[in-house]
C-alpha cells in the first residue's frame, strides 16, 4: 500500500507541475489595497495572478505590511498603488523589498480635490475616476505584457462600459433627491469625490485620514453646527468604529441610515465584495436614506 501511495504522490505532483509552471509564467501583480486589487482583477482576467497586500474590511491608512508581503512585492512583475498620499507605508515596503517591479500610481490623470489643503486620496469614489483607474491598469498590464494586450484591452474595454453605465445611473437617481436631503454624515472625510460628483455634501468628525480623533471642541461644533443644518442621515463604515458616529446621532437625533463601505471591500458574503458591488451598495444606502424609505 506504501508503494501505491507513493506513486500516486509522484503521479499527482507530475500532474501539478505543468499547473504550477503556467502559474509561474502569468504576469505577477501586487496592489496595495483591496478596491484597487479588485479593479485590477477584472482587467488581468486570467492572463495574470494578482495579490492584494490589504484586504477587505482592513484599513489602509493605518496599515503595518509585514514580511509576507514584502516577499509579494520582491517577486512582483507590476505593483500597483493609489497614491496621493494614500498608502503611507508603501515607499518603503517597496524601497525595502528589493522589487525590481514596474510601480504604477493608478490614479495617474485624476484631478485630485483638496481636504483642508490636503490631496483627498479617495478619488475611486467617482466613478469617472474609476474610469481613469482601469485606463491606467490596462495600459500598466500591456506595457508589462505585450502578449496579452488584446485581453488587457478588451476587458478594461467591458468594465469601462460598465462603469459609465452606473455612473449615469447614480447620476439619474441622486439628481432626483430634493436640495434637504443632500447631506450627510459619515465617520472620515472619505467621499468628497462621491459627493463632488453626484450634487451631495458630506460633513466627517475626522478628516481624510482614520488615524486622526476630533478634539472635544471639534466634536461639540460639529454637533452644534448639524443641529442648525439640515442633515438627511448620519452613516457608520466599515473601517472604522461606529461609537463616535453613534455618540453624533444620540447628541442630535439624526438616524444612523445603513453602512458604507469607504476605502476597502467587504469579506466574501459581504455586500461589496467587488468595486462594482461596493458602488450599488452605497448607492442603495444612500438612496434608501435620504428618500426617507428607511
Amino acid at each position: 500500500m506504501k508503494k501505491y501511495g507513493f506513486i500516486a504522490a509522484v503521479l499527482a505532483a507530475t500532474a501539478l507541475a505543468p499547473i504550477a509552471a503556467q502559474a509561474e509564467d502569468k504576469l505577477q501583480v501586487v496592489a496595495s489595497f483591496s478596491i484597487l486589487g479588485d479593479m485590477v482583477e477584472q482587467v488581468a482576467g486570467d492572463s495574470a495572478i494578482v495579490e492584494t497586500i490589504v484586504g477587505p474590511d482592513a484599513d489602509a491608512h493605518l496599515y503595518s505590511p509585514n514580511v509576507a508581503d514584502a516577499k509579494a512585492v520582491a517577486g512582483a512583475d507590476v505593483v500597483f498603488v493609489n497614491g496621493m498620499g494614500f498608502e503611507t507605508w508603501s515607499d518603503t515596503l517597496i524601497e525595502n523589498s528589493g522589487t525590481e517591479a514596474t510601480v504604477l500610481v493608478a490614479t495617474e490623470g485624476v484631478e485630485p480635490l483638496l481636504v483642508d489643503g490636503e490631496v483627498d486620496p479617495h478619488a475611486w469614489n467617482a466613478l469617472t475616476n474609476g474610469v481613469i483607474y482601469v485606463t491606467n491598469i490596462a495600459d500598466g498590464l500591456a506595457a508589462a505584457d505585450p502578449a496579452n494586450a488584446a485581453a488587457y484591452k478588451a476587458n478594461a474595454e467591458a468594465y469601462i462600459a460598465e462603469l459609465t453605465a452606473l455612473d449615469a445611473e447614480a447620476k439619474a437617481n441622486l439628481g432626483e433627491l430634493p436640495e434637504n436631503r443632500r447631506t450627510v454624515v459619515t465617520a472620515h472625510d472619505a467621499f468628497g469625490y462621491l459627493a463632488n460628483a453626484y450634487g451631495l455634501e458630506f460633513l466627517a468628525p475626522v478628516g481624510i485620514d482614520t488615524e486622526a480623533e476630533p478634539s472635544a471642541q471639534e466634536l461639540a461644533t460639529l454637533v452644534q453646527q448639524l443641529k442648525e443644518k439640515e442633515v438627511a442621515a448620519l452613516f457608520v463604515e466599515n473601517i472604522t468604529s461606529p461609537a463616535l458616529i453613534k455618540q453624533i446621532s444620540d447628541e442630535t437625533g439624526i438616524e444612523i441610515g445603513g453602512r458604507l463601505f469607504s476605502d476597502a471591500l467587504s469579506e466574501r458574503g459581504g455586500p461589496a465584495t467587488s468595486y462594482v458591488a461596493m458602488f450599488r451598495h452605497n448607492l442603495l444606502t444612500l438612496m434608501t436614506s435620504l428618500k426617507g424609505e428607511s
